[in-house]
């Protein structure tokens, strides 16, 4: 498996050759709750590094998904749209949101491995 990179905003990217696959990670779905409704990006449409891609709701409430590298979303999870809650169930596997094709090397400036993040969130609690 690709290793994993992630953003302060609490969004994951795992790259795979060519192609990221992007969702949200465990602390972040934790944090919302139930997640009852995920809006996810069109196919086809570029995001710029940070820019946002899509929308998590929870019963709690609504929160923003930022792209974290730049790229042209090629797939989505349409699983999500009859079961939201494979965010909860499994964020960093089932649960991912969409994929971009890369337009150009990725910039992970910014960007925290697994170790970096874990401390970035006890830092957090």
């Amino acid at each position: 498996m690709a290793e994993a990179f992630y953003s302060k905003e609490h969004q994951w990217v795992r790259l795979d050759g060519g192609e990221a696959r992007v969702g949200i990670t465990d602390y972040a779905q934790a944090t919302l709750g139930d997640i009852v409704y995920v809006e996810l990006p069109a196919l086809g449409v570029s995001f710029a590094k940070g820019e946002q891609a899509a929308v998590v709701e929870s019963v709690k409430t609504a929160s923003e998904v930022y792209s974290p590298i730049a790229g042209m979303v090629s797939e989505v999870n349409t699983a999500l749209n009859a079961e939201p809650d494979l965010v909860n169930k499994d964020p960093e596997g089932k649960g991912w949101f969409f994929s971009l094709k890369l337009e150009g090397a990725p910039d992970y400036e910014g960007l925290m491995t697994a170790a970096a993040y874990a401390e970035y969130v006890r830092g957090l609690e």
